[in-house]
């Protein structure tokens, strides 16, 4: 078994995912409503919308679409979390994400990481970035 977050986006998702995967790495895939097989049967206005989105970072996989036009809700009562080893990568992941967002939670050290933060970032997904403490 596999459990993946899923987000969604109101026309913003080939975007976030792009910047998603400059930020974190990893294989990006994306196909438009109008690339699929039921391009014919939707509005003009929803061809260019991420019917999926797939990012495949070091084993885990995040995925992702484009909601119908005015059916967009904001997520509530999740985050998506990221681990990283190196603090310096932690710093870099949370400015990147950070940028142009809402930082909730400032970077900083805790008591169970040398750094943990958490953001909203432009595209309106919550995020929460840990560092692992070393054993």
């Amino acid at each position: 078994m596999q459990i993946n977050a899923y987000l969604t986006f109101d026309g913003q998702c080939k975007e976030a995912f792009e910047l998603y995967a400059r930020v974190l790495g990893g294989t990006l895939k994306l196909m438009t409503i109008g690339e699929s097989p039921m391009a014919g049967q939707l509005a003009p206005e929803w061809q260019g919308r991420i019917m999926h989105a797939r990012l495949d970072v070091g084993g885990q996989t995040i995925m992702a679409s484009d909601t119908p036009p005015g059916e967009h809700r904001p997520p509530q009562g999740l985050s998506v979390s990221v681990q990283v080893r190196e603090p310096e990568e932690t710093e870099r992941i949370f400015n990147a994400l950070a940028d142009g967002g809402k930082v909730t939670v400032p970077l900083a050290e805790t008591f169970w990481s040398p750094r943990f933060g958490m953001l909203v970032d432009r595209y309106g997904t919550p995020w929460m970035i840990n560092c692992d403490r070393e054993a």
